[in-house]
């Protein structure tokens, strides 16, 4: 299932005070922003990135939304939050089939919550995030109150918020049509008739909107329970993993080494693409983590990932290393075939796959060689790979 986020900052946060926006004011040390976009760059779940950003933002933005491990597109505003949401949506991939939205001012929202919020969408159509009323409401005019509300029928909205894409594309449709102001998407979807599914809220899933809501955050993100989440500093000198694949060789495959398809008589016989360069990489990244091999994440036994490209598996298993806070500082790959000669390839090759890791094809090292006429590989029966990674803690 491809999902795109949307991250919503394209308003200035007046309430807030001070000159500077608001979505780069810090909390805990990092820009609300950073926190905001990171939550859902390193989720597994989310495929590319959309954030919506006042003008001045999208002609100069910060480092932290140029240098992403996932696709990320950057869209300018508009005057209303449901113009900034369609503006991101209509520069969304056009396979995603699943939506999520989520304002930038609130940094805090947790990867299990995303995760659910995704899901519920994925089978109702909608779904927001929402915590139940702890107090008393009441309902009043002229500062008089009118009846008491039964606090269980009342629930407090926050964000993330996920739509199948067709829920998403009429509710913005009728807010265009009607030309009327929206606070969230979800008020749009059920106005266009559809229903809205709750998942349980986080009560740390603040919205920062005034100079106490920053007082509230600074709390949050210095808590004891916040900081013993963030993942151990790795050794100084980084730590690092290797990986090794290997296919037989058959007729009637295409044969796909880095991303690149390799003029070839036979091809590698897998359930994905059976790219042994991104295979060796993606379990020499996840092994330097010690979070498994490619196995354990995308399994052969899922359909899923049938057919799958090893590209995207390999820019999957980076957002899982980067959600524990690290990333890649180089690969080194070495490709073990008897025929086709690959050295044209290289540079292709490199390039695809720095593109997927996220970072400069400078540090990415791919080179052939053969087996000499020895065992299957040596008799062209046979491709392998053998991938060191070497990673290292997030600056």
């Amino acid at each position: 299932m491809q999902v795109t986020a949307i991250i919503a900052a394209g308003g200035r946060g007046q309430r807030v005070g001070g000159e500077q926006l608001k979505q780069l004011l810090p909390v805990g040390g990092r820009p609300i922003l950073e926190r905001s976009v990171s939550a859902f760059l390193a989720h597994p779940a989310v495929h590319e990135v959309v954030v919506a950003l006042p003008a001045s933002l999208v002609e100069n933005p910060p480092d932290y939304l140029r240098q992403t491990t996932k696709p990320i597109r950057l869209v300018g505003g508009g005057a209303r939050r449901q113009d900034s949401v369609a503006n991101a949506f209509r520069a969304s991939a056009a396979s995603s089939e699943v939506i999520v939205i989520h304002d930038a001012a609130r940094p805090f929202a947790s990867a299990d919550l995303i995760a659910r919020t995704i899901a519920a969408a994925a089978e109702s159509g909608a779904a927001l995030a929402a915590v139940a009323s702890r107090d008393t409401v009441k309902r009043a005019s002229d500062h008089t109150v009118v009846e008491t509300i039964p606090r269980e029928t009342i629930f407090l909205a926050q964000t993330p918020q996920a739509f199948r894409r067709d829920v998403l594309q009429s509710a913005l449709a009728l807010g265009a049509r009607e030309n009327s102001e929206a606070t969230d998407e979800a008020a749009l979807a059920e106005r266009a008739g559809h229903r809205v599914q709750l998942v349980d809220g986080e009560a740390t899933n603040i919205k920062i909107t005034t100079p106490e809501d920053l007082m509230i955050a600074e709390a949050i993100a210095r808590s004891p329970e916040r900081l013993a989440r963030q993942p151990p500093k790795p050794a100084r000198t980084g730590r690092a993993g290797t990986g090794y694949d290997l296919h037989r060789l058959v007729e009637g495959r295409p044969l796909i080494l880095g991303g690149v398809t390799i003029p070839s008589p036979r091809g590698a016989l897998g359930h994905s693409d059976a790219d042994v360069v991104c295979h060796a990489v993606t379990d020499a990244i996840l092994g330097a983590a010690c979070l498994g091999d490619i196995g354990r994440h995308f399994p052969d036994s899922d359909p899923r990932w049938k057919g799958a490209s090893s590209l995207d598996l390999l820019s999957r298993a980076v957002a899982i290393v980067a959600a524990e806070g690290l990333e890649v500082g180089n690969v080194d790959v070495t490709v073990i075939l008897e025929s086709p000669k690959i050295k044209d390839h290289v540079d292709a090759m490199r390039a695809a796959v720095a593109r997927a890791i996220g970072m400069d094809a400078a540090r990415v090292s791919i080179k052939g060689k053969t087996n000499e006429g020895v065992d299957a590989v040596g008799r062209g029966e046979a491709i392998a790979a053998h991938a060191v990674a070497l990673i290292r803690m997030k600056n």
